[in-house]
C-alpha cells in the first residue's frame, strides 16, 4: 500500500447539500452551517452556487449567504458557476476565492439533463469559458469529468472515454496558455467500486504522472468510503466530501438516495489508518448533527451516530485505569 501521509478535503455540504433539499433552508441557517464548518479547520469550504434561481431556487440567496459568512484565515471559500454571468456574480461578492474549472460530463444523456448541452457542445463551450475566465483574471488549474465511472441512464462508462475527455480539456487549456495541475474524476451517480476506481485512476496516473487527482465520490450504493480507501492506496490525496452526507445531484434520477460521502466518516477513516487530514473530528461530528437538524430529516452520516472510536478507547482506558487504582487501594486496605 502507498497511503498518503496526508489528504486534503474539500467540504461541499453548504453548496451541494442545499441544492437538493426539497424544503427551503433559511439564509441564516446556511450561514450558520458555513461558520460552524469554519471552526473545523478545512482547507476549503464550498459555500454556494451562482446559478439561475429558475432552475435551482434553493440557491436564490447566494449573494446573501456569502455576505453573511465569517471567513477564517487558512480556509478557502469557493462557489460554483456554470456561465459568465455566474462567474461575474461570484467575483462581485469580493469575498470568495474564485477559481475556474473546465468540466465535461462523460454521459451524453446526463450531460443534456444536467447542463442542457451535449458533450461536444460542452467541449466547444470550454473555449468561450476560458475567454471569460481570462477577461476576469480568474485563475484556472483544474479540469473535471462528471459521471466518470457510470451513469444511471447509459450504464458503465469506458475509462478510455474518460481519458480522452480529460486529454481534450487539458489540450484546450494548453492552447490558451493554462497549466492544469488537478484532474477531478466525479462519481456523480455512485457507480464506482474499488476495482473501477483503481482502473481509471491508474490510467490517469499513467497518462499524466505530474498531475494531482481529486475524487468526488458519492455513497449512493454504500461503496463511497471503500472507493476512497482504494484511491488512497494508489496515492490519491485530494477528496471532496459533504458534512453528514449532504448532497446529491437533482438530475441523476434518484429518489432519496445518499449523496456525497460524509466528511466526518472520511475523516474518521483517515484517523483510523494513520492518514492526516487536519480536520477537527470532534467539532465536525457536532456540526453533522446540527446539519441534520437544519434540513429537518435524517442524513446518512454514520460516525455522528456510532461515535468516534478513539473516544471509546479513551473512555475504556480511563475506566481501566480507575479500576486498577481501586484494586490497589483495596489490596492495601486488606
Amino acid at each position: 500500500m502507498a497511503l498518503p501521509k496526508r489528504i486534503t478535503i474539500h467540504e461541499l455540504g453548504p453548496r451541494e447539500g442545499m441544492q437538493i433539499e426539497k424544503n427551503p433552508v433559511s439564509t441564516a441557517d446556511k450561514i450558520r452551517l458555513v461558520d460552524r464548518l469554519s471552526e473545523c479547520n478545512f482547507h476549503e469550504i464550498e459555500v454556494t452556487s451562482f446559478v439561475s434561481p429558475k432552475w435551482v431556487p434553493q440557491m436564490a440567496d447566494a449573494e446573501e449567504v456569502v455576505a453573511g459568512i465569517t471567513r477564517r484565515p487558512g480556509t478557502r471559500y469557493t462557489g460554483i458557476y456554470l456561465n459568465a454571468q455566474g462567474i461575474a456574480r461570484a467575483v462581485k461578492t469580493g469575498k470568495l476565492d474564485v477559481e475556474g474549472s473546465l468540466s465535461v460530463t462523460a454521459s451524453e444523456t446526463f450531460s443534456k439533463k444536467n447542463t442542457n448541452r451535449s458533450i461536444e457542445e460542452t467541449l466547444a463551450e470550454a473555449e468561450r469559458r476560458i475567454d471569460v475566465l481570462k477577461t476576469m483574471n480568474v485563475p484556472t488549474h483544474e479540469v473535471s469529468v462528471m459521471a466518470a465511472f457510470g451513469c444511471n441512464y447509459e450504464g458503465n462508462v469506458d475509462p478510455q472515454h474518460v481519458v480522452r475527455l480529460v486529454d481534450r480539456l487539458i489540450g484546450t487549456a494548453a492552447d490558451y496558455g493554462m497549466d492544469i495541475g488537478l484532474i477531478q474524476l466525479a462519481d456523480t451517480m455512485g457507480w464506482g467500486n474499488p476495482l473501477s476506481i483503481r482502473r481509471l485512476v491508474g490510467l490517469v496516473q499513467d497518462r499524466w504522472p505530474d498531475k494531482r487527482i481529486n475524487l468526488h465520490l458519492h455513497d449512493t450504493r454504500g461503496l463511497g468510503l471503500m472507493n476512497a480507501f482504494a484511491a488512497m492506496e494508489m496515492g490519491v490525496d485530494d477528496f471532496d466530501a459533504a458534512v453528514a452526507g449532504l448532497g446529491g445531484c437533482p438530475y441523476a434520477g434518484f429518489k432519496d438516495a445518499p449523496g456525497n460521502i460524509a466528511t466526518e466518516d472520511l475523516v474518521h477513516l483517515c484517523n483510523e489508518i494513520g492518514v492526516e487530514t487536519g480536520v477537527d473530528l470532534d467539532r465536525l461530528v457536532d456540526v453533522a448533527r446540527e446539519a441534520e437538524a437544519i434540513v429537518g430529516h435524517p442524513l446518512p452520516g454514520k460516525v455522528m451516530r456510532g461515535g468516534i472510536l478513539q473516544s471509546y478507547r479513551d473512555r475504556a482506558s480511563s475506566t481501566s485505569s480507575t479500576s486498577s487504582t481501586s484494586s490497589k487501594s483495596s489490596a492495601v486496605a486488606l
